[in-house]
């Protein structure tokens, strides 16, 4: 993006949209980075309105003080060597030399350690992205530029220990220094000319990339919930069906590392909740051999469902979108073959479909793509849960219409809802679950985790997170609803989801009976507003409401007594 583009995409946001604040905390000149920042986060949320506070020249750890002393929302903090020593820096004039580094090394040290402790502080607010020293400090010490002399070496050190201290912390995301080398190489970091003219470092190359990577951190794109693969020549190398159970082959003796490569890519997804199945055509039989092989990197239970059969793949994708109650748009299908992909592509038109090219150069590319199309900053517990979820609600699923009925099945399931406000600061999980789950999900609200923040401490506000297990397994922290009170003593629902792992086990029921025995109200107003996907939770409402739903719909106790379905599970409140 340049310069001229970017205030041309801020002077055509709406005015009258919602803010989004962000605290740009530097020690040096903001001005253009400020620009670039709230461009790329312009591009990111075009309905709101982005308002950058900036703060004082040359003094980074004092603009982070007082961030922390009022908070305006996320933050951005970005550390130059000259902000932790002026003698690291080209503008200000400190003496140079080898006596000198052993100072500015515990100089650096020190800095980065008040830095480190003020950030620790930083989880009442919304997300810190920091972005470490990228352009090179000054040339201290007097050695060949590629030389890896020892003040080089120990500041590197010092920020990555730094990066270390806070790579554990959920509220602070760093820009990885080898992604921003890849898009903004050396030459194209430092201007020595502005900064000494006007205090700013960068070039504006080197600004847009870095503000590019700063937002994206602050906004990142949603990840993905599931990959459909291929088996031969995707998941190991050669044919099931010629070369055998034992044929097959995934390892580096048989020129099929790659492949190995691939497997290691989907388990450690799956370890982290990604849905892995497999759609192949091939014997069903030869294929439960195939991955139960003890030498196989991908585990059997990790894959959920397996479609082998001959018919079109295209078929088999469908079913096992069903079986994950997920939208075509979340998921990635790879294949060896460009007719299969075409094949599905045409039936999935909004499904990520990728080739698997079997070159070691190619597969390593792929796997990269998949880390950033799925990959988060931390696992939660419910992460773990999702697959063995899925085939516990399978196994439920298959029991109705068979030797028994939905009730009999819900009612031997010994199910229990669990029930707890939400506490400050927050579960993470109750934003994730707000911000990812599109069928049940009351107007499709998407909230940052500043704004998560400011809703949750409004006067009157309160949360909801609910979880629950039964007979066949844990389901984890499935569903969210927020309410406010209201003057004349009924209740605001604002916002409500149900992950689709739950559907079937009428928990929504449960949830509701439990809001309107909770706060003895009679009537409960829905802040509802139709959304492509949430058909489920209208369908719930319509038909507990009696009537099409609308802005102002509300729900009266004496329906819901009439309407409600029965379930069968225990509704606990295990904090009163």
């Amino acid at each position: 993006m340049r310069l001229i583009e970017a205030l041309s995409l801020l002077q055509r946001a709406d005015p009258a949209g919602p803010g989004f604040r962000v605290a740009l905390i530097c020690g040096f000149t903001p001005q253009p980075l400020l620009t670039f920042l709230a461009a790329h986060l312009q591009s990111r949320l075009p309905g709101r309105r982005i308002e950058v506070r900036e703060g004082q020249f040359g003094d980074l750890a004092g603009n982070l003080q007082r961030y922390l002393r009022e908070p305006c929302g996320s933050a951005v903090v970005v550390v130059e060597w000259a902000d932790l020593d002026s003698r690291l820096g080209w503008r200000q004039h400190g003496g140079w030399g080898r006596a000198r580094v052993k100072d500015i090394c515990a100089v650096v040290e020190h800095q980065f350690n008040t830095l480190q402790a003020l950030l620790a502080g930083a989880s009442g607010s919304g997300i810190v992205a920091v972005a470490l020293p990228s352009v090179p400090p000054a040339p201290v010490e007097p050695v060949p530029s590629w030389h890896y002399g020892e003040l080089q070496s120990r500041l590197d050190a010092l920020a990555a220990a730094f990066a270390a201290s806070l790579s554990s912390s959920p509220h602070i995301r760093l820009v990885r220094p080898s992604h921003l080398a890849a898009l903004s190489p050396q030459r194209q970091r430092l201007d020595v000319r502005t900064l000494n003219q006007a205090g700013f470092p960068y070039q504006l190359p080197h600004t847009d990339v870095l503000a590019g990577l700063l937002a994206q951190l602050l906004q990142p794109p949603t990840p993905l919930k599931g990959i459909i693969t291929d088996l031969d020549d995707t998941l190991w190398a050669g044919i099931l069906g010629e070369a055998g159970v034992n044929g097959v082959t995934w390892d580096l003796d048989h020129h099929a590392a790659q492949h190995g490569i691939y497997q290691q890519m989907l388990q450690s997804l799956a370890d982290s909740g990604v849905l892995v199945a497999v759609a192949t055509k091939n014997d069903s039989r030869l294929v439960r051999s195939a991955l139960e092989r003890p030498d196989i990197l991908l585990r059997a239970d990790s894959v959920f469902p397996v479609e082998a059969h001959w018919g079109p793949k295209s078929e088999s994708v469908s079913r096992i979108l069903r079986a994950w109650n997920v939208a075509a748009d979340s998921v990635v299908f790879i294949d060896d073959s460009a007719m299969e992909l075409a094949e599905v592509r045409n039936a999935h038109p909004t499904m990520k479909c990728l080739p698997f090219l079997g070159d070691p150069n190619q597969v390593a590319e792929l796997v990269s793509e998949l880390a950033d199309l799925f990959g988060k900053p931390f696992d939660s517990e419910e992460d773990s849960l999702r697959s063995k979820s899925l085939r516990a609600g399978a196994e439920m699923h298959s029991r109705i219409g068979g030797v028994e009925s939905l009730q009999q099945v819900l009612a031997g399931a010994n199910g229990v809802l669990t029930i707890v406000p939400l506490s400050d600061p927050p579960d993470p999980r109750a934003l994730e679950l707000v911000n990812k789950t599109n069928q049940f999900n009351l107007n499709g609200r998407r909230f940052n985790e500043a704004d998560w923040l400011q809703y949750l401490r409004s006067p009157g506000h309160w949360v909801w997170m609910a979880s629950y297990t039964d007979r066949f397994g844990p389901l984890g922290k499935i569903s969210v609803l927020a309410v406010c009170s209201t003057a004349d003593g009924e209740l605001d629902l604002d916002t409500w989801v149900l992950s689709c792992r739950a559907f079937g086990r009428r928990i929504e029921y449960a949830m509701l009976d439990a809001l309107f025995e909770r706060h003895a109200v009679r009537r409960i107003h829905m802040r509802f507003e139709a959304t492509e996907r949430n058909g489920p939770i209208q369908e719930l409402l319509s038909g507990l409401t009696g009537a099409a739903l609308g802005e102002g719909s509300a729900l009266d106790a004496a329906a819901f007594a009439q309407r409600k379905l029965p379930w069968y599970m225990r509704v606990e409140y295990p904090y009163g």
